[in-house]
């Protein structure tokens, strides 16, 4: 039995094509460029060469197409026929306060992405073509769609409602929802899995760092706070997302220039956070490498990056009383040793304590590491996410009628003797390169 994960951004569509029965993964890949001209795509499939192929896809139904064919082809597929495709899973941008879990997608569902396209214009349309152009391909199979905003369903009134009209909340569903939840749900349960507890007994903090950043109070294995909002442009500096900014600045800005709200969105959304302040860079290799030669306003973005987030660290210990673990997940966080060093910098007095070495080390997809000291009170563990299987694992319940709330549902990766047969093989050659990480491989307890 195969399912097949997709995951339509505002000009990309990613997805991962699982083997249930040999609980592998047979292909991952994703169409580039999607609406902007200049399309390929990038195909991974088990014990074959990288494929890459240019390919036009003026909307995602041209690039769902492409990866059809692709996965079909003769000589670079990974299935022959595509009825072994039991079940697809989508993830989708924003549930409003509708879901608080995955659902099979169904017209009245399509109807609530389609009421909230508005607090997420770059992604709501893209995720709701991708899923009907799927379902064109596969009528006869189920679609899910796993929401971003689900996990955070559980945080508190105090938690989610803004200080602004309560008529605004009542009549226009004006909240804090929250991002990055199917990344969230995966770390938080791997890390109750390291830690040796009982998840609902767990308390964390979760930093998902990547081009779009958030951040996770977890309390007692439930999401209590989080940094997105509304939308995801609040919270923590991101590769072109302002962030936590003054809500009087627009309106400061745009009296000054004559910018209107569309014009001013674009640029919080789009030109602000680390682009807006390098006016050049949003990755962090690239920043980093403009501070070696002695860039002060990659400095300065790197400062403002790390203090943010630390920021936000001390304000959820206050939140959750305290923590069992801090971890750190997504590229920036699972790769980025510089910027981890910025961020954990200081965290002494609140019991976090780094070790510069085993944090040089932790640079790999393939493995959970602890890089706390000896004498940290609370374990720094890095943990590569992976939402594909949550949306592999809630896509198979629903078809097959098992599926609940994740308090109600276990999951695979919750076993202690849970393996990714993937990484595990990828382990295997990074050991080759690196030894020495061997000896930071965070085991459960």
């Amino acid at each position: 039995m195969v399912i097949l994960t997709l995951n339509c951004g505002s000009s990309s569509a990613k997805y991962q094509v699982y083997d249930w029965d040999s609980k592998d993964v047979l292909a991952v890949g994703i169409v580039e460029r999607v609406t902007l001209g200049g399309s390929f795509i990038s195909h991974n499939a088990k014990g074959k060469p990288e494929y890459t192929l240019k390919h036009d896809c003026p909307n995602h139904t041209e690039a769902v197409d492409l990866i059809i064919k692709t996965l079909t082809d003769p000589e670079h597929g990974v299935i022959h026929d595509m009825n072994v495709i039991k079940a697809v899973g989508h993830r989708v941008l924003h549930g409003g306060d509708r879901f608080t879990k995955s659902v099979v997608v169904d017209a009245a569902a399509l109807k609530v992405f389609d009421e909230v396209r508005d607090l997420g214009p770059l992604h709501i349309p893209a995720n709701i073509m991708g899923i009907e152009a799927a379902q064109k391909v596969l009528p006869n199979v189920p679609h899910c769609a796993v929401m971003d905003t689900a996990w955070h369903q559980t945080m508190p009134p105090e938690s989610f409602l803004y200080a602004v009209p309560y008529e605004w909340y009542e009549k226009y569903s004006v909240r804090r929802y929250g991002f990055h939840g199917t990344s969230f749900l995966y770390t938080a349960k791997r890390a109750s899995v390291l830690l040796g507890k009982d998840p609902y007994k767990t308390n964390l903090i979760i930093a998902h760092l990547g081009n779009g950043s958030s951040i996770n109070a977890v309390k007692n294995g439930c999401s209590f706070d989080t940094s997105m909002g509304l939308t995801p442009l609040e919270g923590l500096v991101m590769g072109t997302r302002s962030g936590d900014c003054d809500p009087a600045m627009p309106f400061y800005v745009m009296r000054k220039t004559g910018m209107t709200a569309d014009e001013m969105e674009s640029a919080l959304n789009k030109k602000s956070g680390l682009l807006g302040l390098t006016g050049k860079y949003t990755d962090r290799r690239d920043i980093q490498a403009a501070v070696e030669q002695g860039d002060e306003q990659a400095r300065l973005a790197q400062d403002i990056e790390a203090y943010r987030v630390r920021k936000y660290i001390g304000s959820y210990i206050a939140a959750l009383g305290s923590i069992d673990a801090l971890v750190l997940t997504a590229g920036v966080g699972e790769f980025a040793f510089f910027m981890r060093k910025k961020i954990l910098e200081g965290l002494q007095p609140l019991g976090i304590i780094y070790d510069p070495k085993k944090n040089e080390l932790a640079r790999t997809r393939n493995a959970e590491t602890c890089i706390s000291a000896p004498e940290s009170k609370i374990p720094i563990f890095i943990i590569p996410t992976d939402e594909e299987l949550v949306m592999t694992e809630d896509a198979f319940a629903l078809m097959a009628g098992t599926y609940d709330v994740h308090t109600n549902f276990t999951y695979s990766f919750q076993s202690r003797d849970y393996v990714n047969k993937g990484r595990a093989e990828g382990l295997k050659k990074d050991l080759e390169k690196k030894p020495g990480l061997a000896s930071i491989i965070a085991e459960p307890k």
